[in-house]
């Protein structure tokens, strides 16, 4: 099973809210997910991102594959150099 780290869009017409969550990569976007790790919202001034660190830290570790979208609210939050180091203590 292929898991990836993806939004699923939650918010109304023209007011998009995203949460992020752990799925199967072959579920629909809006669709079944496994764990929801975290909410990102765009329309904020700055953009709001919530995350739950450990959460998202035990699924990269175990081969949960981010998309491009959440791979870069994860740089930005200063995950992936985390991922990263700890990858290199191992």
């Amino acid at each position: 099973m292929a898991v990836r780290i993806r939004l699923k869009r939650v918010g109304a017409h023209k007011a998009p809210f995203y949460r992020v969550v752990v799925s199967d990569s072959r579920s629909p976007r809006d669709g079944r997910f496994i764990e929801e790790i975290g909410t990102y919202n765009p329309i904020a001034e700055p953009a709001a991102v919530t995350l739950d660190e450990e959460k998202a830290l035990k699924w990269l570790q175990t081969g949960a594959q981010p998309s491009d979208t959440v791979r870069s609210l994860f740089s930005k939050a200063g995950l992936m150099t985390k991922f990263h180091e700890l990858k290199l203590q191992k």
